[in-house]
């Protein structure tokens, strides 16, 4: 099992896996109430929309897929990434979503057209973990180069953190695209929270936790 996620009301859970499937089960007692098959290899990630019933994964088939945790199909699958996706985060209500890969890029995509709306970072080095957040209001976010399509919705003001396996914590504008801090750390950054607006917590591979303030890392 890669990775497994609980819905927002409690009441149901998503488990992703190697042998390339997905589960989808009650929570209170484990009960499976669907099976999710449609990616090719290793699921590894996955994560409800806050309503509960959608689901988005990531796989080794370099493909995000959307599917609806009441009937099992799979609604929307995105294409575009070169290398197996390996995070993925929510923007908001779920409009747009974000995805990262070992091809080096973080994307931002559009749910209700499956269209990639853009690269949000091209780090040169697998991305093996991402996290959005409102960011501190103290923060310079910078200004986006050209005026974000009208398909963006809610990355105003937001700030994506990127964990990258070249030892390097990056933090950018999520709609002006922009650096906002680059961290380097002990060894590969492997996963990324938000604790709030201010303070982020990071893991690395050697076995250390990083706790920063987005002000000054």
């Amino acid at each position: 099992i890669t990775c497994l996620d609980i819905s927002s009301g409690g009441g149901l859970g998503v488990s992703t896996s190697t042998d390339g499937t997905m589960k989808i089960w009650q929570a209170a007692n484990g009960e499976i109430r669907r099976l999710l098959e449609g990616h090719v290899y290793d699921v590894n990630c996955c994560r409800f929309f806050p309503s509960g019933l959608v689901v988005l994964s990531g796989g080794m088939d370099a493909q995000l897929k959307i599917w609806s945790a009441e009937d099992a199909s799979c609604v929307v699958t995105f294409k575009g990434h070169k290398g197996g996706v390996l995070d993925t985060a929510i923007v908001d209500r779920g409009r747009n979503v974000l995805s990262c890969s070992r091809d080096g890029t973080a994307r931002l995509w559009d749910c209700g057209k499956s269209a990639c709306l853009g690269v949000i970072a091209d780090c040169g080095s697998p991305v093996n973990g991402i996290a959005v957040g409102t960011a501190d209001t103290s923060l310079n976010l910078g200004t986006p180069e050209k005026p974000p399509s009208e398909r963006e919705v809610g990355t105003e003001g937001k700030i994506l953190l990127l964990a990258r396996e070249d030892k390097k914590l990056q933090g950018v504008g999520l709609q002006s695209r922009q650096p906002v801090f680059l961290f380097i750390g002990s060894d590969a950054f492997n996963c990324c929270t938000f604790l709030s607006s201010t303070y982020i917590l990071a893991g690395t591979q050697d076995g250390n936790i990083y706790q920063l303030d987005v002000r000054n890392t």
